[in-house]
């Protein structure tokens, strides 16, 4: 799974980054309301992408992008709420177009980033308190 987004990521971050990404005037208008200009947050998007790519890659860096990661994939819906006439053919929720799929597809991203965070392995310390909470705790006194 890790392998398969960041296959995924990496090459819609390299996309973006080369500024040939079929979803970046998309992805500027959705986020106009950002005070930077669309020529430095598509392809910082791009980079953020690749940069997951490696991390996703290298098993390296996953809890701090992980929870990143679900936040821009959840923002990728906005285009729903932003541009409903871009997301829906003739207003309909239940007709999306080609656009409205692209964005309606990233919830089987989302669903893969939860399946890698359910399976990183357990940080070093915290089964020692597992342990410790899982002894019997004696409720009378000596």
């Amino acid at each position: 799974m890790r392998g398969t987004l960041g296959l995924v990521f990496l090459w819609f971050g390299v996309l973006k980054v080369a500024n040939v990404s079929p979803v970046g005037a998309l992805v500027a208008d959705t986020l106009s309301f950002v005070p930077l200009p669309a020529s430095f947050v598509v392809p910082a998007l791009g980079v953020f992408e690749v940069a997951v790519a490696l991390a996703l890659f290298t098993g390296r860096w996953l809890r701090p992008f992980l929870p990143v990661l679900l936040l821009h994939l959840v923002g990728t819906f906005l285009v729903l709420v932003l541009h409903p006439g871009v997301a829906f053919k003739d207003g309909n929720p239940l007709m999306l177009t080609m656009e409205g799929e692209f964005v309606v597809k990233n919830v089987v991203l989302i669903a893969g980033t939860l399946v890698v965070a359910a399976t990183l392995p357990r940080r070093e310390g915290h089964e020692e308190q597992r342990e410790e909470s899982r002894l019997p705790v004696s409720t009378t006194s000596r």
